[in-house]
């Protein structure tokens, strides 16, 4: 049974019902040009919609879910973090799909872009059906489409001036030609017949040539008319679009006009979602920059669920960051509170137990397990982690488990080790000083100290931390030094700095063999 909470994809859910009537299937469409890789910002529309087509199908709904790549836009610029610069150079202006793929895996540009993110999005729980535009513009699915805009070419030229502040020209088109000659879009429209011939120019070589708009695979409109063009030709009733796209005057609002004057269709319920920042950098992501942080740098830092579950807990048209540093450990926590909440094991009030049970269910990859994951928490696991050398059997061994148990928490640790070998900051940081580490010079007291810490550290089991930290600071007082000291002596002696873990649970979760090993050197 779903949660009844008001979760925004619910509320979203309800408003497509009510605005667009009872229909025998919703369309909810998302989309993008493979122009780079495909950035986490990108991935923000993608999410939004599959939440908002999971909420339809709680109410009961048959959904179609679209997902198109605008993989025949102009190929604009080459991003910097790509290989082979002059070659792609020489592909500008031309369609994406027929740039190459420097990789050499796969057939385009364009192509490796798009294998790339449907390769990862079932690890997250989104599987549309995907439309290639390339495909239909080249195969004539949008000949009818273009046909209706240079019909009403006059209709359109007056919806886009509206809000422009230089009106489009009078020899202005509602179409644009790739050459057969160069590939490129460098060509002047010279007419059309008034039925399927369209004429252009090749600027680049100065020929000429007539095409039919029923066969050729040259013709394409352009983003404002190719938009409302496919909301009508796929029955679109619910996509989103970036803040960009909803200003005032900006593509949705166009395309509110266009979709309704000139092919007769509907608008889609839509809303507004913000951009995405990564922690300790500005300003908008770009494909195009090659300045990205992509869905498979964030799966290597936050298990699918904990993914989700920072687009679920955060309304669309909020910015938010996509954090590397020590907030992660906190959007861990955040997201175990979350799964206690909804199975049970933390009490909260009524309004807070919807709230966060909704948000557990759209988080999940394929449905809420049937009990309640084992719990690692985050920080525990990556003190595990180190204590271990980053084995992440070993720390899975620590635990009985079922098979589920341990593939769920095998993601986690995996998770864990990327961040601390590659984000997190040096003082979380440590590793257990072993028999080649120099050892740390004592004075007598120092000495004296270690050697009760050694009597302590031979029965841990005896211990809970509180009773350990008890035990730590009598130690401390009989020694007759500070008990900063002792911690600072303590952490130099296994780990080799002056700071760690909470010292009583870490030599609890280190255990008596490893620290008296340790010990005994000195």
């Amino acid at each position: 049974m779903k949660n009844q909470a008001n979760h925004w994809a619910d509320s979203t859910a309800e408003k497509i019902i009510r605005q667009k009537g009872e229909k025998d299937v919703y369309v909810c469409a998302s989309g993008i040009t493979p122009s780079g890789t495909v950035h986490i910002g990108n991935f923000r529309e993608i999410i939004s919609v599959e939440l908002v087509v999971r909420a339809l199908r709680d109410q009961g709904r048959n959904v179609r879910f679209i997902y198109s790549w605008d993989d025949y836009d102009v190929f604009r610029k080459v991003p910097k973090n790509m290989p082979k610069q002059e070659l792609l150079t020489e592909y500008l202006r031309k369609p994406i799909t027929l740039v190459p793929d420097t990789y050499s895996k796969y057939s385009s540009y364009a192509e490796a872009n798009e294998k790339e993110l449907e390769a990862l999005l079932p690890q997250v729980g989104v599987e549309p059906e995907y439309i290639y535009q390339a495909s239909r513009y080249r195969t004539g699915y949008y000949a009818e489409g273009i046909r209706t805009a240079l019909e009403k070419r006059d209709l359109i030229r007056s919806l886009l001036n509206e809000h422009r502040t230089q009106p489009l020209p009078d020899e202005w088109w509602p179409v644009s030609v790739f050459s057969t000659f160069t590939d490129r879009d460098n060509t002047t429209i010279l007419g059309w017949d008034g039925e399927w011939g369209l004429s252009y120019r090749c600027e680049d070589t100065g020929k000429e040539e007539t095409l039919d708009l029923r066969t050729t695979s040259a013709v394409k409109l352009p983003w404002r008319i190719d938009w409302p063009m496919r909301w009508q030709k796929e029955g679109v009733d619910f996509e989103p679009a970036g803040k960009d796209h909803h200003s005032e005057g900006g593509s949705f609002d166009t395309g509110r006009k266009v979709v309704k004057d000139v092919y007769g269709g509907e608008a889609p319920v839509t809303f507004q979602y913000d951009f995405i920042r990564i922690k300790g950098r500005g300003g908008k992501i770009s494909s195009s920059s090659g300045e990205v942080i992509g869905l498979p740098e964030v799966l290597e830092v936050y298990q699918p669920e904990v993914i989700r579950y920072l687009f679920v807990g955060t309304r669309p048209n909020s910015e938010f960051a996509i954090s590397f540093d020590l907030d992660v450990l906190k959007i861990y926590e955040d997201y175990d509170k979350c799964e206690r909440i909804y199975f049970g094991e933390q009490e909260v009030g009524e309004k807070k137990r919807l709230k966060e049970g909704r948000i557990y269910e759209l988080s999940q990859i394929h449905g809420v397990p049937p009990k309640m994951p084992v719990q690692i928490p985050f920080r525990h696991l990556c003190n595990l982690l180190q204590i271990n050398s980053g084995n992440v059997e070993t720390v899975i061994g620590l635990y009985e488990l079922d098979d589920e148990q341990k593939r769920r928490l095998r993601v986690r640790a995996n998770c864990a080790w990327n961040w601390i070998t590659r984000f997190s900051p040096e003082d979380f940081r440590f590793r257990l000083q072993e028999e080649n580490d120099p050892p740390v010079e004592l004075s007598g007291t120092e000495k004296q100290v270690l050697e009760r810490l050694r009597d302590v550290a031979g029965h841990l089991e005896d211990y809970d931390e509180q009773g350990l930290g008890t035990a730590i600071y009598d130690i401390a007082r009989e020694g007759e030094i500070e008990a900063k000291e002792l911690f600072v002596l303590v952490y130099r002696v296994l780990i080799g700095k002056e700071k760690g873990p909470r010292l009583a649970g870490f030599m609890l979760t280190v255990g008596s063999e490893k620290i008296l090993k340790i010990l005994e050197r000195y």
